[in-house]
């Protein structure tokens, strides 16, 4: 009796061990993490084209209609498994775009993934957390009364918390998948503002006459963006696979609680009812800057395994997007497609 129990046991690990097989080994199917002591980095290069929309934001810059093109994008996933269930990992991003000079990290997270269930018919539940790595470096940009603010970098300057969880089930060759995560950030001053202080602001008077120096900083509002999305995959072979996914992403409007630089003392004819005057109306326009926008984002890949532990991937994404007032992440056509490479060692 105690033989044949122990047969059964010893048949259901394996069952389990196989059933699990085609879902963690493909690197690119959406249910895929490293087992213990196992890494796993995937490392990806593209193009993007993109055309702005006609936002208010774009049309005082002169840029409404303009097509940006070529966009460089690099980003980097690296995880490590703790245990079979349990892994960390950092995701990084780079953006590179000339057309409107502007460049830097667009992506920045730290995290731990656990996969709360994992049965025998192939259906998985994880829930992750992770550190929102924007404050690495500070939001950078310049203001100017006629044309608005302009962006230099893609870093909003905010530290920040995301928790996520994701649902999933492998039937045969084909997988699917659902996500959610929330994103919050904390408000802070991690910002390097450029002013012009010829600008003009009342008559004769100039922002540097008022006490703007060449650079301020501001005290930002917390934010939240929510993310949904789901994954279909299919494994045609060993050697070749294939998905797509969906996902929504709400980013909400960005708010200026006041001025956290000092201003110098105003200079002749200026007076401090002048210099306070204009930060009034400044925080009054920019208490809620209206530049949130919705992203629907369709995604597609085609894998090829080359070794056991290399796979190469093409990979694509249209975005569709609906942008507020003076947002200036608006677009008519946004596309990118790239390469990436996928190594478990």
């Amino acid at each position: 009796m105690k033989k044949i129990l122990g047969l059964a046991v010893a048949a259901a690990a394996m069952v389990t061990n196989s059933a699990m097989a085609g879902v963690t080994n493909n690197m690119e199917n959406p249910l895929f993490i490293p087992k213990a002591g196992q890494f796993a980095s995937k490392t990806g290069a593209a193009l993007m084209y993109k055309k702005a929309d006609s936002t208010h934001a774009q049309k005082l810059k002169g840029h409404d209609g303009a097509e940006e093109f070529p966009i460089w994008r690099f980003t980097e996933d690296f995880g490590f498994g703790i245990t079979d269930r349990l892994n960390t990992y950092v995701s990084v991003g780079w953006t590179q775009n000339d057309d409107i000079d502007r460049k830097g990290m667009h992506r920045g997270r730290l995290g731990l993934d656990y996969r709360i269930i994992e049965t025998l018919d192939n259906f998985v539940w994880d829930m992750y957390g992770e550190a929102y790595l924007s404050g690495v470096s500070p939001m950078k940009g310049a203001y100017h009364l006629d044309s608005g603010f302009k962006y230099d970098n893609f870093s909003n300057g905010r530290w920040g918390a995301v928790l996520g969880t994701k649902v999933g089930k492998r039937w045969s060759r084909f997988t699917a998948s659902l996500f959610a995560e929330y994103l919050q950030t904390f408000g802070n001053h991690n910002n390097k503002i450029r002013i012009d202080q010829d600008a003009a602001v009342a008559g004769p008077l100039t922002m540097g006459m008022v006490g703007f120096p060449d650079e301020i900083s501001v005290d930002l509002k917390s934010t939240k963006e929510i993310t949904v999305g789901t994954n279909g995959f299919y494994q045609i072979n060993d050697d070749w696979s294939f998905g797509g996914g969906f996902r929504f992403v709400e980013h909400t409007d960005n708010g200026v609680k006041s001025i956290h630089t000092k201003l110098n003392d105003p200079q002749s004819p200026a007076t401090s009812a002048h210099q306070q005057a204009v930060v009034d109306s400044l925080l009054k326009e920019t208490k809620n800057m209206h530049d949130g926008w919705d992203e629907y984002i369709l995604s597609a890949v085609v894998s090829n395994q080359i070794t056991d532990s290399f796979q190469m991937s093409l990979f694509g994404e249209y975005t569709f997007d609906d942008a507020h007032r003076n947002s200036q992440n608006g677009t008519d056509v946004k596309f990118e497609v790239g390469l990436r490479a996928n190594v478990r060692f």
